[in-house]
């Protein structure tokens, strides 16, 4: 049966206007397809969440969504944590420029 899953990113921050985590995410689907059993009828990455229909093929699309959400989540931070110019700066960072 297939479900409909909405992930959203933390505060709402507009993570996927960029297109190297746009990217990043349509990876993240291809290798669920191919490797591990994701049927994946539709989706939609809008700038601070992605919506997906889609179906396990063992049944088990509990497991898949802990392990997609546990990796796509390190990753994106550690993607977003080694471009300086993603990282806002706080006013008092500001003020010292």
């Amino acid at each position: 049966m297939p479900y409909f899953l909405t992930f959203q990113v933390v505060g709402w921050a507009d993570v996927f206007t960029r297109k190297n985590y746009r990217d990043f995410i349509l990876e993240n689907l291809t290798y669920s397809r191919k490797k591990k059993g994701l049927y994946l009828y539709g989706y939609v990455i809008m700038s601070n969440h992605v919506h997906l229909v889609v179906q396990q093929k063992d049944g088990k699309l509990s497991d898949w969504v802990r392990d997609f959400k546990k990796f796509t989540s390190k990753k994106l931070l550690k993607l977003i944590l080694e471009n300086p110019q993603e990282i806002e700066h706080g006013p008092e960072e500001q003020i010292e420029k």
